[in-house]
């Protein structure tokens, strides 16, 4: 993270430490006020504040009170607002327009005036309009003004500490396993995505709804041959009408954006610029903490996930004797996977590197997961409440949104791939939902079938995906070509030419890759943990959590993995410094070559010195330190018997330790 606008936006904090104060003061304030909050990104501009505190450029107790006393003033000037203009606020742009804006804080406000204000302060869509109809409805000045100061400071904390928190840890988050914030970031970030295509289309068709079929009607009245038609679809008489109405129209818009879509993938004859730079970006994301969690989402869409909850659906359809849904349904997963099927056959685009065969345009995990999820929400949210109907539809975008991020991540599928199985998908469900809405007038009890489906597929998903991360990793492996060197060359001058640092967020001087190792990694283990050094399984999400626990002995506290080139370490061992928080770390990864003759396998690495650290009290972790030195000498002191050279680089004076496992003489 030492990109030259950061390092400029420290350097200026540094020198201004009272106007960034006075920047913190204004975003808070801009957020709380009425209007202008509905727009201003509070929550990511104060955890990267967050994260400047942490990191020491800017005081924590400081940000805290400008923050607060922004959103404290911001509050009190929407209060004023809403006790100026009264009941009249309503007849003004742009509640005049968008009375929803008012009417939903007014809602929560109504339940409980105090909770009420608390609870809008932590609601992003209602938190700057709640304190002005507490004006507006009369509320007195003296009882609003000390849960709205309550309010300001808790909330300021609360958005202040994830980033002060990531700050504290930046050294051994973000430099060990940075990509890893990036690619939680991004997840939610289409998450989020997901969540509000679904929602604002189901809404915005909903409103619409009634409209769409009244020109459906008035269509089939100037059409009368072809009209005879869209009476039978559209009839008024029907309460599917609205729902087959809006079925329609998606099918008409989704079917359009699927050929053009499909005219595009097949015209260009190859990967898209888009899916190269995706691809890109989602290997250079890879790292050893993100992998399995990736892994695991891709499995949902594997047929083991997939099976057992529409066998167990289906079964109970039966049952029930639901012929109708059941045979639709069956359909839709058999004509989606025959078509899926021919279409990968048919359109010949090259795969991405990791994949070899089974994979192509468009995904069949996606096609699937949007066909089973899609047609199982349109089979019972009929049966559902108005408001309730948009969930199972909710639902199904996220599980889709899962399966494609964690494919992309994987390298398993371009971008096309997973767009064009989300369109093939809701294209085909669309049109088996306008067939099954015609001809099902039956009503049934949801709950039993929606908690078979969805819990199956949990059970099925915390069996099967688990077990299947290590060979889901292993098969989306991308080999790295592996240029030989000559082993006296690299033992006198070539080793200039390995990597010098971890390509990282990290400074240069704390992270040199100052070992080079040739041999077998076995033999060196052997050797390290004779002379006290420990071999430190990598980190997986169940350790990593141990770092909360504030009793665990700090010799038991994980060191978090770290990447080179995406990769975690092959070999990273550990050996405790006596009567002291600190830790001596040996990291290794293969070098890109090898040596010859032989084919000796050659290892770059890291030596560490690590301070034990207490972020906030709450979570132990361990710190690089800048000076490298102790814990070189110590591997060389550890290395008796072995060939060993120490020299420094040209460039940054950095020792570098070198050593052969073999008979080399010095």
């Amino acid at each position: 993270m030492n990109s030259s606008w950061f390092d400029a936006l420290l350097a200026w904090i540094g020198a201004h430490p009272v106007a960034a104060g006075a920047v913190i003061l204004g975003v808070a304030f801009l957020d709380a006020l009425i209007v202008v909050g509905a727009v201003v990104p509070a929550l990511p501009l104060l955890f990267a504040v967050g994260v400047l505190v942490g990191m020491g450029e800017v005081s924590g107790p400081y940000a805290w009170a400008c923050a607060a006393l922004g959103a404290f003033a911001g509050d009190t000037i929407s209060f004023w607002v809403g006790h100026r203009w009264g009941p009249q606020l309503r007849n003004h742009w742009p509640f005049r327009r968008y009375p929803q804006l008012l009417d939903r804080g007014e809602a929560v406000f109504r339940r409980n005036a105090l909770k009420g204000i608390l609870i809008a302060r932590y609601a992003g869509p209602i938190r700057p309009f709640v304190p002005a109809i507490a004006g507006m409805l009369g509320m007195p000045l003296r009882r609003y003004l000390p849960i709205s100061a309550f309010a300001a400071i808790s909330w300021a904390l609360l958005f202040l500490l994830p980033g002060w928190l990531l700050g504290q840890a930046y050294d051994a988050v973000a430099a060990v396993a940075g990509r890893l914030t990036m690619v939680l970031g991004l997840l939610l970030v289409v998450l989020a995505l997901a969540w509000v295509l679904v929602l604002y289309s189901y809404r915005w068709f909903a409103d619409h709804a009634d409209n769409l079929l009244a020109r459906a009607l008035t269509w089939s009245h100037k059409h009368p041959v072809l009209g005879r038609y869209s009476i039978a679809v559209f009839d008024p008489r029907r309460r599917e009408s609205v729902s087959l109405a809006v079925l329609a129209v998606l099918l008409l818009a989704v079917g359009w954006m699927w050929f053009v879509f499909l005219g595009v993938v097949l015209g260009h004859g190859e990967p898209l610029r888009i899916d190269l730079a995706v691809h890109e970006l989602m290997l250079g994301l890879r790292n050893p903490l993100a992998d399995p969690l990736m892994a695991a989402l891709a499995a949902l869409g594997d047929l083991q996930v997939l099976a057992p909850a529409v066998l167990l659906a289906l079964g109970y359809l039966v049952w029930r004797r639901r012929w109708m849904a059941a045979v639709h349904w069956l359909v839709a997963l058999a004509f989606g996977g025959v078509l899926t099927a021919w279409l990968g056959a048919m359109v010949d685009i090259p795969k991405p590197p990791a994949v070899s065969s089974g994979f192509g345009f468009p995904s069949v995990a996606v096609t699937m997961a949007t066909i089973t999820f899609g047609f199982f929400a349109v089979l019972i949210a009929r049966e559902l409440p108005g408001r309730d109907r948009i969930w199972p539809y909710l639902v199904s975008g996220i599980v889709v949104a899962l399966i494609g991020f964690g494919r992309l991540y994987l390298g398993a599928h371009w971008l096309s791939d997973v767009i064009g199985g989300m369109l093939l998908g809701i294209l085909w469900l669309l049109v088996l939902g306008i067939a099954y809405r015609r001809r099902v007038t039956r009503s049934f009890w949801v709950k039993p079938v929606a908690a078979l489906f969805y819990g199956a597929f949990a059970v099925a998903a915390l069996w099967h995906a688990p077990r299947n991360v290590d060979a889901t990793l292993a098969r989306f492996e991308i080999p790295l070509p592996t240029p030989s060197l000559a082993i006296d060359a690299w033992w006198s001058d070539d080793w200039r030419l390995l990597p010098a640092r971890r390509n990282e967020f990290d400074d240069v001087q704390r992270w040199p890759l100052d070992v080079q190792i040739a041999g077998p990694l076995p033999q060196l283990q052997r050797q390290l943990e004779a002379d006290g050094w420990q071999v430190q399984p990598q980190a997986s999400w169940e350790q990593a959590l141990n770092l909360l626990d504030a009793d665990l002995p700090i010799d038991e506290q994980p060191v978090l993995p770290a990447t080179l080139d995406t990769r975690a370490e092959d070999l990273l061992m550990l050996k405790l410094v006596p009567g002291s928080q600190r830790i001596q770390a040996l990291r290794l990864w293969a070098a890109p070559a090898r040596l010859q003759p032989g084919d000796v396998p050659l290892w770059i690495g890291s030596a560490q010195t690590l301070q034990h650290h207490q972020a906030l009290g709450m979570i132990g972790l361990w710190l690089p330190l800048a000076e490298a030195d102790a814990s070189l000498e110590s591997l060389a002191a550890s290395l008796q018997g072995v060939s060993l050279r120490i020299e420094p680089r040209e460039t940054s004076g950095i020792p570098v330790l070198r050593a052969r496992l073999d008979d080399g003489t010095d």
